[in-house]
Formats: C-alpha cells, sequence, structure tokens
C-alpha cells in the first residue's frame, strides 16, 4: 500500500519545479512548493517526522513522503530531473549500481548519499507465540524456494515444519509474512540473512566456488508455496497479522518492533537478540545502515531541500537521544554522523557503487 504524508502544499504546487536545461541541472524562474521524499517503508516514518519539525520549524510548504518501497522510490528518484521527480529516495539499502546507471542515462547527474543511522530486520512472532533461536543457516534451509537434495542435485523446499529443518526449533508450520520484491528490507533480508545463511550449507557453498550466479539465484530466491507470503510495503501491515494468524512469524525492521513490542517478541539470530547495542555494534547479524538520497539538481530549486537535509542530520533529529532514536532509529556514532553533515553540507555527489 502507497502511504502519503500531505502536511500542505497541493498537487498543483507539488509540480511548480522549474523546467530542466540541457545540462541535466534545473534552470528557469520557478520552484516547487513542497520538498518530495519517496522510497522504503522503514525510512518512512523517520523521514515524515522530519517532515513534520519542518514543516513547523520552517514555515514554508510541508514535505510529501511516500513509502514505495527502496527500489520503488529510487525507479521514480532516477527518471530525470524536474517537477515529475522526488527530490530525495529514501534506502534501507545502499544504492545498486543498476539504480545509479538509471539515474545517469536520464539526467540524474549527481546524487548524494547520505546515511542517517541504523536499522535491523528482524524475524518476529506474537508474544504468547513460540520461542525461537535461529541459526543463520535455518532461514535458506527453511524459505529457500530450493535446497539441496540427493547427489548434488537441487530440489523444491520439502520442509513443512521448523523442526524439519533443524530439531531445535519448535514444530511450527513454516508461514513467514514478509515484504515484497520492492521492498529494501526484503532486499535486506536476502543478502545479510539468505546469503549468509546458503553459503553455510555445504552444498550450496560448493556451488558459490562453482557457479557463482547460480548460487545467488538459489540463495535469493524465496519459496512461492504459501511458505512465505509477500505483504506489501506496510510493515504495520505484517506486525498486525502476526496477532491474528497464530504460529505465523513476520519479517520487518526494528523500528516497528519498538513500537509493538506490547504484541510482537523478536527471535534471536546465533544466540543474538536484535537491540539498539547488537545492531550499531554489528553483532546482530541482519543490522544494516539506513540511507536517503538527494538529487542535487533540485538543491537551490526546490525550497528548504538543503534545509530539510541538515534538519534530517540535527542532534535534535538523529543524534543521541534525538527524536529519530525515540521513533525507533539507531544513531551513528558521533565521528560518522559528524561525516555525514559534512557532505550534506557541501552535497558532494557519490561514486557509482561496485555493484
Amino acid at each position: 500500500m502507497i502511504r502519503t504524508l500531505k502536511l500542505a502544499a497541493s498537487a498543483a504546487a507539488l509540480l511548480a519545479l522549474a523546467a530542466c536545461g540541457d545540462n541535466g541541472g534545473a534552470a528557469g524562474g520557478g520552484a516547487r512548493a513542497g520538498i518530495w521524499a519517496a522510497g522504503s517503508s522503514t525510512v518512512f516514518p523517520f523521514s515524515t517526522r522530519v517532515a513534520e519539525t519542518f514543516a513547523r520549524t520552517s514555515g514554508g510548504a510541508a514535505p510529501r513522503v511516500e513509502s514505495l518501497g527502496t527500489g520503488g522510490g529510487i525507479q521514480a528518484f532516477c527518471q530525470g530531473v524536474g517537477p515529475t521527480t522526488p527530490d530525495i529516495a529514501n534506502a534501507s539499502r545502499p544504492m545498486k549500481a543498476s539504480e545509479f546507471d538509471l539515474c545517469q542515462k536520464n539526467g540524474v547527474t549527481e546524487i548524494v548519499e547520505i546515511k542517517i543511522g541504523f536499522d535491523g530486520i528482524v524475524i518476529a512472532t506474537a508474544r504468547n507465540g513460540n520461542g525461537f533461536n535461529f541459526e543463520l543457516n535455518d532461514l535458506y534451509e527453511g524459505l529457500a524456494k530450493e535446497v539441496p537434495g540427493p547427489n548434488g542435485t537441487f530440489i523444491a523446499n520439502p520442509a513443512k515444519t521448523w523442526n524439519e529443518v533443524n530439531a531445535g526449533l519448535p514444530n511450527q508450520r513454516i508461514q513467514v509474512y514478509g515484504p515484497p520484491p520492492t521492498s529494501g528490507t526484503r532486499d535486506a533480508f536476502l543478502e545479510l540473512g539468505m546469503t549468509p545463511g546458503a553459503k553455510l550449507v555445504p552444498a550450496a557453498a560448493a556451488l558459490e566456488k562453482s557457479d557463482k550466479d547460480r548460487f545467488e539465484a538459489l540463495a535469493h530466491t524465496l519459496r512461492e508455496d504459501g511458505a512465505w507470503i509477500d505483504s506489501g510495503e506496510n510493515d504495520n501491515a505484517i506486525v498486525q497479522t502476526l496477532t491474528r494468524t497464530p504460529g505465523s512469524l513476520g519479517v520487518f525492521g526494528y523500528s516497528f518492533l519498538e513500537q509493538n513490542l506490547d504484541t510482537v517478541k523478536a527471535e534471536t539470530i546465533d544466540g543474538v537478540e536484535p537491540n539498539a547495542d547488537t545492531i550499531a555494534d554489528g553483532s546482530y547479524p541482519l543490522s544494516r545502515s539506513l540511507y536517503i538520497y538527494v538529487k542535487k539538481a533540485h538543491v537551490g530549486v526546490t525550497p528548504g531541500l538543503a534545509q530539510f537535509v541538515q534538519e534530517f542530520l540535527s542532534e535534535g533529529a538523529a543524534g543521541r537521544g534525538g527524536y529519530l532514536q525515540d521513533r525507533g532509529l539507531i544513531p551513528l556514532p558521533e565521528a560518522d554522523l559528524a561525516a555525514q553533515r559534512a557532505a550534506a553540507q557541501a552535497m558532494t555527489p557519490m561514486q557509482r557503487p561496485a555493484s
């Protein structure tokens, strides 16, 4: 579901951004009346909170924030420079090389990457549900569409219950609600959970050495037989599903766990519980960084864009004890936050990602 925060500006005002010149920058005398950010459902509550503060303190038009998923937000961001494209892409994973190339192809030649903090991906159950202590390889063996079979083959995943995957897990059907392919949370779950888990399975690890592309396809393809259920971009909907569907598990961002601890609980992975400390120090296996991507061509054209970014990184917002930490964002170390502020102040364009 696409959730949109429209704190003020009309649709017509939002489309009043100046026309673009041949050099890819914004030119002309017009300007959009409000900032437009789109992307990650995980970053959505943080971005909307910054938008609320910015609208209250700036006296200008209020920002519009949309939850499209990381992939959807970056896709929209990379369509070009001008009134029909967002100023900011919110992302719960780094931009991919292919996305960067799309931006370049469409004239978005200067992109500023800003890390705003940390988050973790949790595997959760209802508070009254069974307890799980997953090993990382359990994620691959329970949720991959294909797993090792006899004589070096890979077969359709036959596991119906978690104790068939690992005898130490509950005798409970495998039913996991999680984000769709457009979601950065799903991308991160595949990269941080499924891929490392597959590498712990000898037959899959051997395949990585002989056929890396085939290995990646196996590690990144989730079950389609009802064991994994795509549940849209609304992480709160997954939380609510866990309380209505006994025995189910959910995959979503840590910030949504913090907001719903009265109804759901997180399961451990390799004995590590997700919390602010284990996510910040990386000891929790499914830890990740969160980003915003800023279109430099819109800075100075969209009123308040630079100030909005500065508010995002301010001590009162992204610092320790700031209002984003209250929403579940795990702050960057002080030195890292200072570095991100410097990059934002200079609007230093990013380099092409390696992959």
